[in-house]
């Protein structure tokens, strides 16, 4: 297997982990702890990492698609998908109270 295989296959497997996880979230309303505190709500924390997940798996299945209208096409997609984690659902920490 190739260099660029086993690149693509990490890619693959790093991007269902992190769809799988976001889907946990999402499906439970739980998250660890530390994921948590990183994140206004359980429901940014998993929509967050769906839709990384999401997109970092569409990438890797773009690139070995033969079409470049396709590829062109899926990856374009996968931008935005990424685009609207980064936007709509990044990390924020919650407002803590100041003790004055």
């Amino acid at each position: 297997m190739s260099t660029s295989a086993w690149t693509m296959l990490a890619g693959g497997l790093a991007g269902a982990g992190l769809a799988v996880f976001g889907l946990v979230i999402l499906v439970t309303g739980r998250a660890p702890t530390p994921t948590s505190r990183a994140f206004r709500s359980v429901r940014d924390a998993g929509f967050y990492h769906f839709l990384f997940g999401t997109s970092l798996g569409l990438v890797v299945i773009a690139t070995g698609i033969n079409s470049p209208v396709v590829t062109t096409t899926i990856t374009v997609l996968a931008m935005i998908m990424a685009a609207v984690a980064l936007v709509r659902f990044r990390p924020r920490a919650r407002q803590r109270p100041v003790n004055r």
